[in-house]
């Protein structure tokens, strides 16, 4: 369990500690098929990738999917997604990373959007679940904001409080999500995102995960 008082740290996992662009580009442009889109760039989905999910679609169809549309293109998202994934690999450095913060008596947890029963056993593949306190996936329909998840892992950890905890994401959305419930937040240019649309969030936009830690430190202190 968290330390009464210590500081914490969020990571978030797509795009930060799994390292999955590749096939996130592919399963974002098998759904664009299947309504006939044309495919999207890495460059392109970085500059307009955006949460709620169907809020991004509409970004580049000019107006929101449909019920059956967006219920067509999640599904062939995620059946592509989970196979292509295999291929992934963590973020270089996430294992050291992880064991450094641990090792300094901090504690740190996982909070993604990606479906919790296909997270865990993931996370557990890599080695990496016993550094977290808490491994927590999306439950319920996808497409929303992290927001809302973050109030119900952070409450399910005892002894972290908000103005110590810093959440790790490369998604605007992180930030978001760790300004609802008062903590900070590190935006990593790696995974969803330009730089330059991080930094429209007004947070600390770092290059690397040892950076993101470094200000986490400083932030958490």
């Amino acid at each position: 369990m968290g330390k009464q008082g210590n500081a914490h740290i969020v990571w978030d996992w797509n795009g930060t500690l799994f390292h999955d662009n590749d096939a996130i580009i592919g399963a974002t442009n098998a759904a664009f098929a299947e309504l006939g889109l044309e495919p999207i760039t890495l460059e392109r989905y970085r500059a307009l990738y955006c949460v709620p999910v169907p809020r991004f679609y509409e970004r580049l169809m000019g107006r929101l999917p449909t019920d059956a549309e967006w219920q067509v293109m999640d599904e062939t998202f995620q059946r592509y997604y989970a196979e292509h994934r295999r291929a992934c690999e963590l973020t270089a450095g996430v294992p050291a990373l992880l064991a450094g913060w641990e090792a300094a008596g901090r504690s740190q947890s996982l909070l993604s959007l990606y479906g919790h029963e296909e997270l865990v056993p993931l996370v557990r593949g890599f080695g990496i679940e016993p550094h977290f306190v808490r491994v927590d996936g999306r439950t319920g329909p996808s497409g929303g904001s992290k927001a809302e998840h973050m109030v119900r892992h952070l409450a399910a950890i005892a002894g972290v409080e908000p103005a110590r905890v810093v959440v790790i994401g490369d998604a605007a959305d992180d930030a978001m999500a760790a300004r609802h419930v008062g903590a900070g937040a590190v935006l990593y240019t790696g995974g969803s995102h330009s730089r330059a649309s991080l930094e429209e969030v007004g947070v600390p936009v770092v290059d690397s995960l040892e950076e993101a830690v470094e200000e986490a430190g400083r932030l958490a202190a």
